[in-house]
This record gives structure tokens, C-alpha cells and sequence, in this order.
């Protein structure tokens, strides 16, 4: 097995993440994910700083590196420096690099979100295109979204958007010529390996379970299981 802590040490987010942690707990306590998940900043940075492979590939296969909310008020707080978000990021990178992250009902969500935010970016150039949101996906967001996009062009032409027009405004349309030197920046920086690899993985793991998976879009029972699943064995216990 690969030394999965110097793997970490490549990831630069890491080098400045983690100093030298004294756990003192303060990082916890201010913790937003701490108060409602199962996590907790504190003991993830000890495992790590403990350099043990086994427990490292442990927290890479958990649900537990994809609480964290990355707000960074563990950053602002540290008496010693370390940003334990910092840390967590390059965990979630690695778990997704090795596919370990498909061995969790969150890590697993990754594929859903590849699917949704990231192949938005190619294809309308914007991370949330409002008029791509389905509203069945999203009950939480009332009738409220679904009055919005069966009126889009006067709700949005009323706030100064542009809904897919040429020229300037939010929402405007994005040039072809754009879209293309965004993918080739993804070509170039990792981008859009990393994002094969998201699909690569999570078609294997979609097989291993016996689920239906297409090459494309969201309507397949894979996307479906990842996106719904909830075990709900990720809250603490409140009392």
C-alpha cells in the first residue's frame, strides 16, 4: 500500500494546514458540523498527525471527511496555527484520487454533485444554472423554485438578469469560445481527469452493487441511490 500520509504531504492545502496540533480541542468546540455530525476536527487531525496507514485510509473510506462545512472557523481559532479545514480538504481529494470514496453513503454523494454542479460548468459555463435546477430534486425549496422557472424571463428580466441572452447581466449565455478554454483549463490542471475519475470509480461501485449507471445525466437508478441516500446515522446524539 502507498504511505498515504506522504501522499497528503504533496497536497499543498495540507502543508499549510497542519502544524503541529497540541489537541487542545478548541477547533471542536467551535465547530459548526461538530455540534449536529458525528465529527470531530480534533480527532481527525490527531489520526492524521499519528501517520498510521491504516487509520489514515480508515477516515478516507468514512463518511466523516464529508461533514465538514469548510466555514474555516477552526482556522480563526487554532492556537498553534493549523487550519484542520485545511486538512480535511486534502483528505476528501485523496479519498476521491484512490475512489475510496465511493466505501461511503456521503463520499458517494461526490458523484452526484460531478453530475449536477460540475458537468454544469461545461455546459452552461456556470456552477448553478437556475434554470438547469429540477424542482422535484429540491422539495425544500417550496413552490417558491418551481413559480420561478415556469417564469423565468419576467422574474429574472425584473431583477437585471439576462436568462441565456447574448451580451452581459447574470445568467447571461455563455460564448462557445468561453466554454472551450474553460474545459482546456480542466485539461490542464487535473480538472478533467479528476472528474474521470469521480465517473470511473463510481460506475465500478455502481457494478459492485448491482445498479443500473449511464454515461451521462441523471436519469439513472445510480445517481437516483446516491443522491437519496440517507442512513441517518450521521447526527450526534442530542440530548
Amino acid at each position: 500500500m502507498e504511505n498515504l500520509y506522504e501522499l497528503l504531504e504533496q497536497d499543498i492545502r495540507f502543508e499549510e494546514g497542519l502544524n503541529a496540533c497540541m489537541n487542545c480541542g478548541v477547533c471542536t468546540a467551535i465547530c459548526p458540523a461538530a455540534e449536529f455530525y458525528n465529527y470531530d476536527p480534533r480527532k481527525v487531525v490527531d489520526m492524521v498527525q499519528g501517520k498510521d496507514n491504516s487509520e489514515i485510509e480508515s477516515l478516507l473510506k468514512s463518511d466523516t471527511i464529508w461533514y465538514c462545512g469548510e466555514c474555516m472557523s477552526c482556522k480563526t481559532r487554532c492556537p498553534r496555527g493549523n487550519t484542520p479545514g485545511f486538512v480535511i480538504m486534502a483528505l476528501r481529494t485523496l479519498s476521491q484520487r484512490l475512489g475510496y470514496f465511493t466505501e461511503s453513503e456521503k463520499g458517494r454523494q461526490q458523484f452526484a454533485i460531478k453530475r449536477t454542479v460540475g458537468d454544469n460548468i461545461f455546459k452552461y459555463g456556470y456552477c448553478a444554472a437556475t434554470y438547469a435546477v429540477n424542482p422535484s430534486m429540491h422539495p425544500e425549496q417550496g413552490p417558491i423554485w418551481e413559480y420561478i422557472l415556469e417564469n423565468s424571463d419576467d422574474v429574472f428580466e425584473r431583477l437585471g438578469g439576462q436568462i441565456n441572452g447574448i451580451g452581459t447581466g447574470p445568467l447571461r449565455k455563455i460564448p462557445e469560445e468561453a466554454l472551450e478554454e474553460l474545459r482546456k483549463i480542466f485539461d490542464v490542471t487535473g480538472g478533467t481527469d479528476f472528474f474521470k475519475s469521480i465517473e470511473e470509480n463510481s460506475k465500478r461501485k455502481a457494478a459492485e452493487q448491482g445498479i443500473q449507471f449511464s454515461p451521462s445525466g441523471t436519469d439513472n437508478d445510480y445517481f437516483v441511490e446516491v443522491y437519496t441516500a440517507n442512513s441517518n446515522n450521521h447526527t450526534g446524539n442530542q440530548e
